[in-house]
């Protein structure tokens, strides 16, 4: 390291604050602190100038209506349709050669739609759906990589009025015949297969295997991705996509008109229990909320090419990979494969072809971009970002600062968004024109967004102090309910800190956090069963169902540790069964492919450790805290309430001796 470079790494190791660039503000979105003020005098009416970001049918009759609080509605009476605000009225005010969606393969292929490429694509798919069967309101389950034709085909459904419901395609078999089941879904869009790190990947066998145990008769389309690289045949209720939209080639359909409370989409996401909840979100608050932020945290632009690196299997593919920047007519760039496939400068070699101008990613991304080095970055012209984001998990101030300067040029601003896929979009961030950056700390809620740090009573901790995070106020791209499951959505998420008598209600995220004097927030994590392994969020129960389905284990506890790379990662802490304890390679071998076969590979565990006992109090509860500890390595707290405290010891030792 040069005398200039050691210099420049002591001065970014010192400073605790940053502003953002004189020539940033000047041209940011949003550069007027009296924002904040504006809001807060005019709530709810302020969140209309997120409605204009809209066209609409019909006009909203009143902002919010709290009447069925904590069901809360937005922008009552209100009809639009999301397909046309994403595509026809760009079409419509002259961006048809504008590029909507830049997709790069994994094979270093790539495609261009523009938006009026991608209007007809998504007329055509409509039709054929529409051809199938598929009508208002009925919901469509997707379980598909990033290809194009996934965004195409949430756009044909939210065309005709048919929610859409996206899994992921790296979960499982039986976690799609479980998302399906529980949403009645007789409508399935998937593919043949997809490519990673160069080799193809079968995925239309797990599809079948997971349509075996869908309850009710399903009609399928499959897109082929793969051609020759993979052999298959389709039944007679699954139908090929290119044949399906060469059928309706020109053919276009009418955007169904919507009300603002009907529902968009269906995302399901992990729980405490082993049961995945149905996030329910609508078209009119989901969507002008999402395009707010989209405007006033990422700062885009229609003139913008914007690249976020998530999965649209997840909410911020959904909200800021599609919906949230086609609605402001930007260019959204769309990814493949990894970050390291052909080489650990994938990332970099996208940014410098396109010209991104606003790149979102998340901070495990960041930490394999720091452990494989600077040379890769510095391989290539990256002097077209304007921005920068972080994703999914509380990014350490050190991987703030090395993105911040080896990606950004110490130029670029960083929004470091907190949110959930219950919440729809940003909640806590700072505005890129207007706030001071400070690594490590998300910052203050938003606008509009009355964000509180409190104690187990519900009254407000002082500055420096940990508490619960709560939402005070409603917002419009909060979810509205569980599918088919009020009574949940209530405990869940309003019952802990609200006054239903007084008319109160307090959203509770199940996160910790703490506030500094400036009213800048640290989130700490989950408080729940909920782990977050690479912004990715899984529930505990569901792994620990997977283990203990395993022949020769009786009993399991999953939790958390500490990961250089994946922030958090699994681990398992087993009891054989008798007769068992001397098969421990092939148990863990077995627990592992359980996990995988039932959540998929992301929820793999990082080790799985067998013990004759698990850390228990006296009356039967598993103390996971101190098994979190020993995965992570940390000083193991008070052991004296546990029924037998030498077994903590044991497993330490046992973990260590590995």
């Amino acid at each position: 390291m040069s005398q200039e470079d050691a210099s420049l790494e002591a001065r970014l190791e010192e400073q605790e604050t940053f502003e953002p660039p004189e020539s940033f503000v000047e041209q940011a979105n949003v550069s007027d602190p009296g924002i904040y003020e504006e809001f807060e005098e005019n709530w709810p009416e302020s969140w209309e100038r997120a409605a204009e970001f809209l066209d609409w049918d019909e006009p909203y009759d009143e902002v919010l209506d709290e009447s069925e609080a904590p069901t809360y509605q937005w922008f009552t009476g209100g009809e639009l349709n999301a397909s046309y605000n994403c595509l026809d009225r760009h079409v419509e005010n002259g961006a048809k050669n504008r590029a909507a969606i830049k997709w790069e393969g994994e094979l270093g292929e790539t495609r261009t739609y523009t938006y009026g490429d991608l209007l007809n694509e998504v007329n055509e798919f409509a039709a054929a759906l529409r051809d199938l069967g598929v009508e208002e309101d009925d919901v469509v389950t997707m379980y598909m990589p990033m290809v194009p034709e996934l965004p195409i085909a949430m756009l044909a459904c939210a065309r005709i009025g048919a929610p859409h419901s996206v899994v992921f395609a790296g979960f499982s078999a039986d976690a799609l015949a479980t998302r399906m089941n529980d949403a009645d879904s007789e409508y399935l869009i998937t593919c043949d297969g997809y490519y990673r790190r160069g080799d193809a990947l079968d995925h239309i066998s797990k599809t079948n295997e997971g349509l075996e145990d869908v309850e009710h008769e399903t009609e399928t389309v499959v897109v082929d991705r793969l051609g020759d690289d993979l052999d298959h045949s389709l039944s007679e209720s699954q139908h090929d996509y290119d044949e399906l939209v060469e059928a309706h080639a020109g053919e276009t359909v009418e955007p169904v008109s919507r009300d603002a409370e009907d529902m968009l989409f269906l995302m399901y996401t992990s729980g405490t229990t082993g049961k995945p909840k149905g996030v329910k979100h609508t078209t009119g608050g989901y969507l002008s909320y999402v395009t707010w932020t989209s405007h006033s945290v990422l700062d885009l632009e229609p003139e913008d090419t914007y690249w976020c690196s998530a999965d649209i299997g997840w909410i911020t593919g959904h909200s800021y990979i599609l919906y949230g920047p086609l609605a402001l007519g930007t260019t959204t760039v769309m990814y493949e494969g990894t970050p390291d496939y052909p080489d650990k400068d994938r990332f970099w070699e996208i940014v410098e072809k396109n010209r991104v101008d606003v790149f979102y990613t998340a901070p495990t991304a960041i930490r394999a971009f720091m452990k494989w080095g600077k040379e890769y970055p510095e391989r290539h012209d990256l002097s077209s970002l304007r921005l920068l984001g972080t994703v999914g998990e509380p990014i350490n101030p050190r991987a703030w600062k090395w993105y911040y300067k080896h990606i950004g040029g110490e130029e670029c601003p960083i929004v470091d968004t907190w949110w959930q896929t219950e919440t729809g979009g940003h909640m806590i961030t700072t505005l890129p024109g207007i706030n001071e950056m400070k690594p490590g700390s998300a910052g203050p809620g938003l606008p509009g967004i009355d964000v509180r740090i409190v104690d187990g009573a519900g009254e407000e901790v002082d500055a420096g102090e940990a508490g619960y995070l709560t939402v005070q106020k409603p917002w419009p791209g909060m979810l509205r309910t569980l599918y088919r499951n009020d009574e949940r959505f209530v405990s869940e998420y309003w019952e802990e800190y609200s006054d239903p008598e007084a008319d109160e209600w307090v959203y509770f995220p199940e996160d910790g956090a703490k506030i500094d004097d400036d009213g800048y927030i640290t989130v700490l994590g989950r408080v729940d069963d909920v782990l977050n392994v690479s912004g990715h969020r899984l529930g505990t129960m569901e792994i620990e169902s997977a283990v203990v389905g395993v022949e020769g284990i009786a009993e399991a506890a999953v939790v958390g540790g500490d990961h250089e790379v994946k922030g958090e990662a699994v681990y398992v802490y087993a009891i054989p069964e008798d007769g068992y304890g001397d098969q421990e390679d092939e148990l863990e071998e077995r627990a592992i492919e359980s996990v995988e076969d039932s959540i998929g590979p992301i929820a793999r565990p990082e080790e799985v450790v067998f013990t004759p006992e698990l850390p228990k109090t006296r009356s039967g509860k598993i103390m996971r805290r101190l098994l979190e500890d020993i995965a992570s390595g940390n000083e193991l707290g008070n052991t004296s309430t546990l029924r037998n405290p030498d077994i903590v010891d044991q497993i330490a030792d046992q973990v260590e001796n590995d």
